[in-house]
């Protein structure tokens, strides 16, 4: 059966929100003397944590020799075009401890132009790498990390920059588990359920069993109430729409409990919840530079690119002409001239509409 096109995922939200957290924590930190400032590098140490960086490479255009480096000012090299992968882990207690992806996004920031572009991977894109069988996207961390965590990052990068034939500069991790902890640190949410929820597998550990109607919710159960999609045990199934109304009303509320932290202890509490669940391969005095320069660095607009997808069990195929026009987008982003001649569907699941 197919799945409903241009499917919106849950998680995209999700890492849209913590990425946000992050900066909000680290502004609001910087108006605390002390303690929260400690903090606050303590969480950035932990996100950059030198167990996750790989062997420093060759330096790329976008990436500035560590030296030319001053923590306090941005400089020239720090406003060129800018590269992200990211991916979100669903590594909830009971999941079995998987380091499969739920999500990825190829993310593009021009810090001289204030904009960004980010492109959903679909969790279930058929991808066949040169010389080896074909795989899920979520499967390539995962085995990587396996193989050897200190280069999982590195080598992850470097196989979808391949595949897509751009720069990745950096790869940002985030456990959705620290969504879970981030909502019962605020004290859980006052949430009116828009209908009777029941999903179990026990693969991942998702038990969702929640009653229509308004109630507070602590944080797997916000998790439960923003994942649900269909029901295997005699309740309907959730559409798109409604699950973005859930999104918009969570992130809502997030954002007012967030706003409304009074504190050293609850603010202390949430960077250290950011600094478990995020984990990346930018350099720490980078990082701090980066996001102690937020204002300076945070993109005005942002260019969110969809690619209509097919689902062809067990894989998902995208549309040639979609993606061209998106990979177009991400390579204007960059100011790199886009590249038509290439074959993106030699190695990615792709369909091609017939003509009429």
């Amino acid at each position: 059966m197919a799945r409903p096109k241009k499917q919106k995922s849950v998680y995209r939200k999700i890492v849209l929100s913590l990425i946000g957290v992050i900066g909000v924590c680290l502004l609001i930190a910087g108006s605390y003397a002390g303690y929260l400032h400690q903090k606050a590098m303590s969480a950035l140490h932990k996100i950059s944590a030198a167990e996750y960086q790989a062997p420093q490479r060759q330096e790329t255009e976008h990436q500035v020799p560590k030296e030319e480096f001053e923590i306090e000012n941005i400089s020239e090299k720090d406003l060129k075009p800018v590269t992200f992968l990211f991916a979100g882990v669903d590594n909830r207690e009971g999941s079995g401890g998987t380091m499969n992806t739920d999500v990825m996004m190829i993310a593009t920031l021009n810090p001289k132009t204030k904009s960004a572009s980010l492109l959903s991977i679909p969790r279930d894109l058929k991808i066949t790498p040169a010389g080896q069988s074909s795989h899920k996207a979520n499967y390539f961390y995962a085995h990587n990390y396996i193989q050897n965590k200190a280069t999982a990052m590195a080598e992850t990068k470097q196989l979808f920059g391949d595949l897509f034939h751009i720069p990745i500069d950096y790869m940002v991790l985030i456990n959705f588990d620290g969504f879970r902890q981030a909502v019962d640190a605020v004290g859980g949410l006052d949430i009116d359920v828009d209908m009777d929820m029941r999903y179990n597998d026990t693969a991942d550990g998702t038990h969702i069993n929640l009653n229509k109607g308004p109630q507070h919710l602590d944080g797997k159960q916000t998790l439960d109430f923003v994942r649900y999609r269909k029901s295997n045990d005699g309740t309907g199934p959730s559409s798109d729409f409604d699950r973005n109304k859930r999104q918009q009303q969570v992130l809502s509320q997030m954002l007012d409990k967030l706003t409304s932290l009074n504190g050293i202890g609850q603010w202390g509490d949430m960077l250290d919840i950011i600094g478990d669940n995020v984990k990346t391969d930018i350099p720490e005095d980078q990082l701090k530079r980066w996001l102690l320069n937020f204002k300076q660095m945070k993109p005005d607009a942002t260019n969110m690119l969809t690619v209509e997808g097919d689902w062809k069990s067990p894989f998902v195929y995208w549309n040639k002409e979609e993606l061209t026009q998106a990979m177009d987008a991400l390579y204007s982003n960059l100011n790199l001239k886009p590249k038509h001649k290439i074959d993106l569907g030699k190695h990615l699941g792709l369909y091609t509409k017939p003509s009429n």
